[in-house]
């Protein structure tokens, strides 16, 4: 299998799992993503949408549906009064870590029959792979 082949296939595999692990917590996967995002900090409304690759009416309603169901609030952006800040509220800082530990734990079993060595090597090269082409930080080291 080409390089091409493995990496777009490998993320079908951690999409597959992400969005099994994201409905065992009654979320979207969308959601889960949003969750683990605002785990490091707030977001304005337009660095979400670039950060999640998502159109400015998909974001404002994937934010709508979490505040409905009290996992995020929108705030007023300290640094720019006309514009608001996405941030978890306690419920969805819960669930966010929760969600996350579990969704690590699925994905990290992945190349569970690796030997450490291999699992050292997949993981350095995949972090070049992420450092070279500037992907932001969605999801925690």
């Amino acid at each position: 299998m080409g390089v091409a082949a493995a990496l777009v296939r490998s993320s079908f595999l951690v999409n597959a799992v992400y969005a099994e692990s994201a409905r065992e917590f009654g979320l979207t996967a969308q959601q889960g993503q949003l969750l683990c995002v605002l785990m490091g900090q707030a977001y304005g409304m337009s660095e979400l949408g670039a950060v999640l690759g998502l159109a400015k009416s998909s974001l404002t309603g994937l934010v709508d549906r979490s505040a409905q169901h009290g996992l995020v609030r929108r705030e007023p952006d300290p640094r720019d009064g006309r514009a608001v800040q996405v941030v978890l509220t306690a419920k969805g800082d819960s669930l966010a870590e929760e969600f996350y530990a579990a969704t690590c734990r699925r994905i990290d079993e992945l190349p569970a029959g690796f030997a450490d060595t291999d699992r050292a090597k997949l993981a350095e090269l995949l972090s070049r792979v992420v450092r070279d082409n500037k992907v932001p930080v969605v999801f925690g080291d």
